[in-house]
């Protein structure tokens, strides 16, 4: 097991197994399920793992305790990759307090048949928790991403256990080529991406704190370099643009609108734009949802399909209004051979959406390219690079 502090230590586990997170997410990196243990006069275990992992889980305690035993499971989220050892947990330390918020033991009873009411410690904002040397302060993060969620801040080693916030997918002992940003960014937008109000909210909290040490749920201990997690999760809970570019999400049937998609592209790179492109039939869904909040423009080019659009266009487009999708350019390409109707559509499907601006130029192609769509093509790329 890892030391992350003299007291602290990495229990968690490493999932190589899983091939969809929470049911739709490609992790080829694999997932790390995070669990943390404090030793002190009285010892705190910072939540349990995944089902599958029990007994792993389970002996890497065992290993850590070296014959001693837990005073305290803290729960900080009840999402069952974090608490399905719980019942686990409770059999094998009975004596052991389980301290969390009342909304988590209300799901514990649902998930477990039993809230453990005579092992309750229950905690809301401000509690605080004596170990010994180290006090755990909570921090209440409602719809971060549930609505149970809570961090606690250790003072001594300057610690947050921060839950979910600041995850990441792939497993801890496998190297990501692309490094933290990538998947965290995906991680975030396709799992808490909905509730940026709420990590605003959270992060004022944290920003009274001297953090030097971020313990997540998922992905690696962070312990340098604070600012630039903090700075990144401000930019994307505000749902700001990280980066200029153009991020560009297409279907196509037969090719034509691939072929416009591509022509597109090359006339944004020539211009010196930063261009993603996204086929939302063959490539991760969840991918172009990270490119679509990371750039500060996109462009959806969609065949016209039952008179309206494209079916994963438009599972696409309630993607990204479902998290809240705002403060971006945005330009439609269209294709139809008799009725062109998709970019009405697509553009009607985002006009709920706050700070939105519509490129005016819209591309229409009636079956393939010719010269007027073509003159669009080169007009949109124009407008799309200033």
């Amino acid at each position: 097991m890892t030391n992350i502090t003299k007291d602290i230590y990495y229990v968690g586990v490493n999932d190589h197994q899983i091939d969809l997170f929470e049911g739709q997410f490609e992790v080829e990196l694999g997932m790390a399920y995070n669990s943390y243990l404090i030793m002190d006069e009285k010892i705190a275990v910072m939540d349990t793992i995944d089902v599958h992992f029990t007994d792993e889980w389970l002996g890497n305690l065992e290993e850590v305790l070296a014959g001693k035993t837990p005073d305290y499971l803290v729960v900080h989220h009840m999402e069952p990759d974090h608490s399905a050892s719980i019942a686990a947990f409770a059999e094998k330390y009975p004596d052991a307090k389980i301290v969390s918020s009342m909304q988590a033991f209300r799901m514990i009873g649902q998930f477990f048949g039993t809230d453990y009411k005579e092992r309750q410690v229950v905690v809301k904002e401000g509690d605080t928790l004596e170990l010994g040397a180290h006090t755990l302060s909570f921090i209440t993060a409602p719809m971060v991403h549930w609505p149970e969620v809570i961090m606690s801040y250790d003072s001594t080693d300057k610690v947050l256990f921060s839950a979910d916030a600041f995850g990441k997918f792939g497993a801890n002992d496998v190297e990501d080529p692309e490094g933290w940003a990538c998947e965290a960014r995906r991680y975030y937008f396709g799992i808490v991406g909905k509730y940026g109000q709420q990590v605003q909210a959270v992060l004022k909290k944290a920003a009274a704190l001297d953090i030097e040490i971020i313990c997540s749920l998922h992905g690696p201990v962070l312990t340098e370099d604070l600012g630039y997690y903090l700075d990144i999760y401000n930019t994307w809970s505000s749902y700001t643009p990280e980066d200029k570019g153009v991020t560009i999400a297409f279907t196509s049937v037969y090719g034509h609108t691939k072929a416009a998609v591509e022509k597109l592209a090359g006339m944004l790179e020539d211009k010196g734009v930063k261009v993603s492109v996204h086929d939302l039939a063959r490539m991760d869904l969840h991918e172009a949802i990270e490119d679509a909040f990371r750039y500060d423009r996109l462009i959806l080019a969609s065949t016209t399909y039952n008179a309206e659009v494209f079916p994963m266009m438009k599972h696409f487009i309630d993607n990204l209004t479902e998290r809240n999708y705002q403060n971006r350019k945005i330009a439609f390409v269209e294709n139809g051979s008799w009725a062109p109707a998709a970019a009405k559509y697509m553009k009607g499907m985002l006009e709920g959406s706050k700070d939105l601006t519509f490129a005016e130029t819209t591309v229409t192609i009636k079956s393939a390219l010719n010269a007027d769509s073509e003159a669009a093509l080169a007009a949109l790329a124009e407008e799309m690079a200033d």
